[in-house]
């Protein structure tokens, strides 16, 4: 099956403002590190509260993974330092101060499989990759089975990634050479259909191009890969942004990691739209202060449908989604709430808008109906490895769920990795 034929998908459609032509530069007066969203990193601190570091320093590495490191988002000072119990990564924030400069890294770093492993990992572009199954960053030692490369985003509002590698093509050529090297099986990259964006990188034995059209979820990492090559237990299968293969590539030549991407801001609570490169960590609050219409908002890093509620822009996150705040619905009578929660989750209607919201790709009844009822064996037969809750946003704004089927998820894929993982 592909994409193309079956028109598969949807485009949902949100209100939002018209943007100016112009893309603005940002960097925050202030920014927050945090850690990738579902993955609680317990870390060891290699800086204090008050010291000055560089962009691209590290400041924290994961606690039992000394050589993973998350690295500064701005040049500044360390203003706040919140961990969890257990030494779990709550946020550091950092006050912008540009004469910490920039981290720079020997350009001959990566001479072998091993330093360019290395160097990814110190200099911060270890999590920007995200694994299947079960999501977060790899393991430092995991070696993937395939890779997939996203130069497609289908979802509401997104970024055209074409758009951020307008004039990187060589860098991006350069970074996906590296990631070759990083796994035996291949390299998948999604890419919009013909006459959309820059040239489609050439496909051979290890480089699979994956034609993309318009509509969500085409451009969902997940369901191509569990169309093209399903993630498992034992062969895990990685993907990243096209954008952040441009900046490894710029990496691996000049030895410093590129300060920025490119966000678009949009949505309802807005008075204009906007696109701009700023970078990961940035404040929400300072990027939309200007263009936000007045009265309460909801600032969520991520797009409408998979959008958290967030202070600051998440490590991967490219689009930012401003709300109107909605007045909380009155409570109703205490009997009226008992008798509507014993009733139990509503059942899921297999119509063609569900089937649609998962790409035609998966089988939508039978898989909601496992997810719902926490049948771990019938979900993995049915691709759920391959997934996560970004990947099915969709089937729960078709389903108006409002999150149900992506906590259902969640709890299933956390059940079958304490239970079955190696």
């Amino acid at each position: 099956m592909t994409f193309l034929r079956s028109r598969a998908g949807l485009i949902p459609d949100f209100p939002s403002p018209v943007e100016g032509a112009e893309v603005g530069e940002v960097v925050t007066e202030e920014a927050g590190l945090v850690p990738p969203a579902s993955q609680p990193l317990q870390v060891t601190l290699l800086v204090r509260e008050g010291d000055l570091v560089a962009r691209g320093a590290a400041v924290a590495c994961l606690r039992h993974t000394p050589d993973l490191c998350l690295v500064a988002p701005i040049a500044g000072r360390v203003a706040r330092i919140a961990l969890l119990p257990g030494r779990r990564l709550s946020e550091i924030v950092l006050f912008r101060d540009d004469d910490g400069g920039a981290e720079r890294h020997p350009t001959g770093a990566a001479a072998s499989v091993g330093s360019l492993r290395r160097l990814m990992q110190t200099a911060g572009v270890w999590p920007l990759i995200r694994r299947r199954p079960f999501g977060g960053m790899p393991h430092a030692s995991e070696a993937p089975a395939a890779i997939f490369v996203m130069g497609a985003d289908t979802r509401p509002q997104a970024i055209d990634p074409q758009e951020a590698l307008d004039g990187r093509e060589e860098a991006f050529a350069r970074g996906l050479s590296a990631l070759g090297l990083l796994t035996d099986g291949p390299v998948f990259a999604v890419w919009p259909e013909a006459g959309r964006g820059i040239e489609r990188p050439t496909a051979g034995t290890d480089l699979r191009v994956i034609p993309c059209g318009p509509r969500h979820p085409q451009g969902s990492a997940g369901i191509r890969i569990h169309q093209a090559f399903p993630a498992g237990l034992d062969t895990p299968v990685w993907d990243i942004h096209a954008e952040d293969v441009a900046d490894l590539g710029d990496l691996l030549d000049t030895g410093e990691l590129p300060a920025t991407r490119l966000v678009r801001i949009a949505g309802a609570g807005l008075r204009e739209g906007a696109r701009l490169r700023t970078h990961p960590g940035a404040d929400l609050r300072q990027l939309t202060q200007r263009i936000a219409l007045p009265g309460p908002h909801v600032l969520m890093s991520g797009s409408h449908l998979d959008g958290r509620a967030a202070h600051w822009l998440g490590p991967r996150d490219r689009q930012v989604t401003v709300l109107p705040r909605q007045a909380p619905e009155p409570r109703p009578h205490w009997l009226i709430a008992a008798l509507t929660a014993s009733a139990g989750a509503k059942p899921a209607i297999p119509t063609s808008a569900l089937s649609q919201s998962l790409g035609a790709a998966l089988p939508a009844a039978p898989f909601i109906r496992a997810l719902g009822a926490g049948d771990d064996e019938a979900a993995m037969s049915l691709g759920v490895l391959s997934l996560l809750e970004d990947d099915i946003a969709l089937a729960d704004f078709a389903l108006g769920a409002g999150g149900e089927i992506k906590d259902q998820l969640r709890a299933i894929l956390d059940r079958i990795e304490t239970e079955y993982a190696p």
